[in-house]
């Protein structure tokens, strides 16, 4: 019996594998990016979605499927995984469910939304509930590709759209190992008050916004006793996860209200030992966003 189901974003399936086996917990099957355990759901930080209550049924045939899912409420998200001619056909008698592209900082649906897939032709898997409140498991943002210096303002915007909160207008932010200035100029859009830290010097269009400073120092180098506390803390340095972890101690010893959010990059494989102890500190969120590559994102907003 599946009692849980976990979705890995691609090409990160080993990661949610390895995770769920060091935590004890078993799949039994693999359909897609879909990991299917008899185990209750538990948090797991590879795991874009969580299909929190599944269940399996006879599918006789597409219609008797798509009157079963309309029986049990109206909005159902279908996972491609196997069978995709039949999946489509059963789709297809469902009330459409699209992806909707949305304007940050848009909060999250409200609306309920259930997930299926077929585990065979014969054979439906679907679960009311999930996680994640998006059809794709995650936001599709509209784009702004003419501000940013980069593409890892997508990373920022999903990670605080994942935590609900955001830098309000006139709040302090201080971005570590900003340049080019990605992060920088999401924050200052907000209406942030935003402090970027690093040697190398920020984009001229991000410089220039004026509710931005730029000091050219090492991240490392500040000494958070000697900083006014900021409201929020943002780094997506490259370095060690040991060396991040260190990092954000300091600052949450020094500052324990300022809201955190911050890049966990992974050298190599990956140290599921470190992430757990990230996820250990008070307060902290773990997750791995269709944004991010081979790192985590870790919250900590109280």
């Amino acid at each position: 019996m599946t009692a849980s189901v976990y979705r890995a974003a691609e090409g990160f399936a080993p990661e949610l594998a390895e995770e769920l086996a060091r935590s004890g917990r078993t799949i039994s099957e693999w359909c897609g990016s879909l990991a299917l355990s008899p185990e209750p759901p538990a948090p797991a930080a590879w795991a874009i979605d969580i299909w929190t209550a599944p269940q399996e049924a006879p599918l006789a045939s597409i219609k008797s499927g798509a009157d079963l899912l309309r029986g049990i409420q109206r909005n159902w998200s279908h996972v491609p995984a196997l069978h995709h001619r039949r999946s489509a056909l059963l789709e297809a008698r469902l009330p459409p469910i699209k992806p909707r592209p949305i304007a940050f900082p848009e909060p999250a649906p409200s609306s309920h939304l259930g997930a299926w897939t077929l585990l065979a032709p014969d054979r439906l898997l679907y679960s009311p509930t999930k996680t994640s409140p998006y059809p794709a498991s995650a936001p599709i943002f509209i784009e702004d590709r003419e501000g940013p210096p980069s593409r890892a303002y997508l990373k920022l915007w999903e990670g605080l759209t994942r935590i609900g909160q955001h830098p309000q207008p006139g709040e302090t932010c201080l971005d570590l190992g900003a340049a080019p200035g990605g992060w920088t100029w999401a924050l200052a859009r907000l209406g942030a008050t935003v402090t970027a830290v690093d040697k190398a010097p920020l984009a001229a269009n991000v410089a220039a916004m004026p509710n931005v400073t730029w000091r050219q120092e090492s991240a490392f180098g500040l000494e958070p006793n000697a900083e006014a506390a900021p409201d929020w803390l943002f780094s997506d340095i490259i370095c060690y996860p040991e060396r991040l972890l260190t990092l954000v101690n300091r600052w949450r010893a020094a500052h324990p209200a300022t809201r955190i959010l911050c890049s966990i990059k992974f050298q190599g494989e990956t140290d599921h030992d470190i992430a757990a102890a990230f996820a250990a500190l008070h307060g902290a969120q773990l997750f791995h966003s269709t944004q991010n590559k081979h790192e985590l994102t870790c919250a900590i907003v109280g």
